[in-house]
């Protein structure tokens, strides 16, 4: 996979200054944010206007009463129901990732996509370590764990391999599922980094991306400091 070896740089999302927020991440370089508020939006609200217009480029190519029109809205509705599903187990945030293998030589290989999400799920109240620990140890088929101690608390990590199942739209083919298991301090949250990708034999680049935006997290306001919040 390709990588960029000059000087890192940041760009602050409007999320940061959220007087609601409770966790901070790092999205890593090649990925995009899904606005989930937008595509799971209620009809006829300003956000349902905002996709139509987000996607009039794609409709217009696409006229009235054609195959290619028909699968263009058979697969926004596919989509919906999938960012559904993850919202109601308790998705927060959902980017997508798109990557040059350039593992096959030269610069030419092909684009491998991926998917970032960060869920949150309530817990009984325990210490962070016996949460990270229960985290992978409650749990069937996870593999290559490892426990860490991050800058935001302890955390668990590891793998699974799933295959989608016949009544998800997906394609059926094995998805490696790379985790982060974070603790919230307060005992009672567990915030769940997961990459997934169809790229099982690219697991060590997955397992780098996603170690470094856990590397990164932060349950305290890293720009309190800096920009002051606002009234």
């Amino acid at each position: 996979m390709s990588s960029d070896t000059s000087t890192p740089y940041f760009t602050l999302h409007e999320s940061a200054q959220d007087p609601d927020a409770d966790i901070w991440f790092v999205e890593p370089a090649g990925f995009t944010a899904i606005p989930l508020d937008v595509f799971l939006a209620p009809q006829d609200s300003p956000a349902t206007d905002k996709l139509r217009n987000v996607l009039a480029p794609l409709l217009d190519a696409a006229p009235d009463g054609t195959a290619a029109r028909q699968q263009l809205f058979a697969q926004l509705s596919a989509g919906q129901q999938i960012l559904a599903a993850l919202c109601q187990a308790g998705t927060v945030h959902c980017s997508v990732g798109l990557h040059r293998d350039d593992d096959v030589g030269g610069t030419g290989g092909p684009l491998l996509l991926s998917l970032l999400t960060l869920s949150w799920r309530d817990i009984v109240l325990a210490p962070p370590a016996i949460t990270a620990a229960r985290a992978v140890a409650s749990s069937d088929g996870h593999t290559h764990v490892e426990y860490v101690e991050l800058p935001c608390g302890p955390a668990s990590v590891s793998e699974t391999v799933r295959t989608p199942s016949l009544g998800s739209g997906l394609p059926q083919q094995p998805l490696l599922q790379i985790h982060a298991h974070l603790p919230h301090p307060a005992g009672r949250r567990l915030a769940i980094l997961t990459l997934t990708t169809a790229e099982v034999a690219r697991r060590e680049h997955y397992r780098a991306i996603l170690g470094q935006v856990a590397e990164l997290v932060s349950f305290d306001d890293p720009l309190a400091d800096v920009i002051p919040r606002p009234a």
